[in-house]
């Protein structure tokens, strides 16, 4: 980025967190909601209360009463930044879509923080993904948003264990509401989709992992929703490859779990594998041979009216085998259907990029309102980040020269507006500082390593792309973290 471009981040977060001020009440909270935003925006090592408060000439026990006690609507904030999502970054309705447009995706994940008290709300030993094991932590479940280039987090909510919704004293200690009962994660996720919709999203696909497609209920729920929904599930899961003669528990009347389907069931054994190739970014193509075809899956003990696709993918190099079910139609592409379901991992990367650049694990404290405020604060500033990043590339696109025509001496300077903003990444050696309390840069100098992350030239993974790497994403601007006064 030029230093022009960084110069104008202050006053473009300026104007865009001025969008949500009416969420505050009181005018006294529009400096605290300030410095903390400014606070996920920095170089801070650690980005929760104490730090931020401390960078931000603020006090300590004034920021912690704003995230926690004080008086102001956050949930108002969450449905506000959806419906701007809607407004801004919605396709039109009716628009023609290319080829290569996959439509709106929305991921739907869980991410894990590992915790070594006993008091944040929801914290107890369970499987973190983040670790890989059962660990002493809480779990929180998320909604993103993917169109084109262009992605965020939506929602977020914690994961209320079983034992901590049958103490209610514990509950009550942590100001987790009464009313808040234990969910599982799959019905926490289709309030979020509930949500999102009510706010004016669409989605064109909802795409998950094995944890939620094993659970037949929550397909049945996305269908209720009228969505369309491409997942994955585990071997065990079941279903009919044809309609049973009778309804019976003998053997040969059961449903089947879809490992054996796919391996004995004459739709899929005699069909050819079809090579589908997914190139990705930084690393060589991936093949995935697949098969597919339409089955029965099993509701209240019988087989469901309609056919559902189900879909194995097999990776040779690595023996590894997923399977997929959908309810798109049947005449849908088989190579449309890979290049969606293939796109969850999107939210992995946003995931990665909220930890590490914005501080969503770095909430440290004991409420359940603090927490959930931490969690939309940074949904927040994701959103401006995306926003400053599909800017400045669509801005950098459109000043690449046409191959065979003249070359531009220096590309002109981008100022950035809060208007329309992306994603993230931190700057290389840079030495750039914005100010926490005054919100301006300090000590501006180039950075170019983000400089380079922007280049016209840089190589952008196909809509398809299967997987996300670790290496450099063109698609993010590397904005997030500007050292901070």
């Amino acid at each position: 980025m030029l230093p022009e471009q960084i110069a104008g981040l202050g006053p473009a977060l300026t104007e865009f967190l001025g969008v949500f001020r009416n969420c505050l009440g009181e005018c006294r909270l529009t400096g605290h909601f300030a410095t903390y935003c400014r606070g996920l925006l920095s170089n801070l090592q650690r980005k929760s209360v104490e730090p931020i408060a401390l960078a931000g000439g603020n006090t300590v026990r004034a920021l912690q009463m704003f995230l926690t006690n004080r008086v102001w609507d956050h949930l108002r904030l969450r449905d506000r930044l959806q419906q701007r999502i809607a407004a801004r970054h919605a396709p039109v309705p009716g628009t023609f879509h290319s080829p290569e447009d996959l439509g709106v995706i929305g991921p739907i994940d869980e991410t894990s923080v590992a915790k070594k008290g006993d008091k944040t709300p929801g914290v107890q030993r369970q499987y973190l993904g983040s670790v890989g094991k059962i660990d002493n932590g809480i779990v929180t479940v998320h909604l993103g948003y993917v169109h084109g280039d262009f992605q965020t987090v939506l929602d977020s909510d914690l994961f209320l264990p079983e034992g901590w919704a049958e103490n209610r004293d514990r509950c009550r200690d942590a100001k987790i509401p009464d009313d808040l009962p234990y969910r599982p994660k799959t019905t926490i996720a289709v309030e979020q989709v509930r949500r999102a919709i009510g706010n004016g999203l669409h989605f064109d696909w909802l795409v998950f992992d094995e944890g939620y497609g094993k659970a037949p209920s929550f397909l049945f729920d996305l269908d209720a929703l009228g969505q369309t929904w491409i997942g994955e599930v585990p071997k065990s899961f079941r279903c009919w490859p044809a309609l049973p003669k009778y309804h019976s528990q003998r053997r040969e009347f059961a449903s089947k779990e879809v490992r054996n389907v796919v391996r004995w069931s004459p739709a899929f054994v005699y069909q050819d594998w079809q090579a589908i190739n997914f190139p990705r970014q930084t690393v060589e193509p991936v093949v995935w041979d697949v098969k597919a075809a339409q089955v029965y899956l099993v509701h209240q003990g019988r087989p469901t009216d309609r056919t559902y696709w189900l879909i194995v993918a097999w990776n040779r190099g690595a023996d590894e085998y997923k399977y997929f079910v959908s309810n798109a139609p049947p005449r849908t592409g088989l190579d449309l259907l890979l290049k969606v379901a293939f796109r969850r991992s999107e939210i992995e990367h946003l995931f990665r990029l909220a930890k590490s650049e914005v501080g969503l694990d770095h909430f440290e404290g004991r409420s359940y309102v603090g927490l959930l405020r931490h969690m939309i604060l940074c949904q927040l500033i994701v959103l401006f980040l995306a926003e400053q990043t599909q800017q400045l590339n669509a801005q950098i696109a459109a000043s690449v020269v046409p191959p065979g025509g003249p070359v531009a001496a220096d590309p002109p300077a981008i100022k950035p507006q809060a208007a329309t903003p992306p994603p993230i990444g931190r700057p290389q050696g840079g030495k750039s500082r914005l100010s926490i309390r005054t919100g301006q840069p300090e000590s501006i100098e180039p950075n170019q390593a983000v400089a380079n992350a922007t280049l016209p030239d840089a190589q952008v993974p196909s809509a398809g792309s299967a997987a996300r790497h670790d290496g450099a994403d063109s698609r993010f601007a590397e904005l997030a973290v500007l050292p901070m006064a």
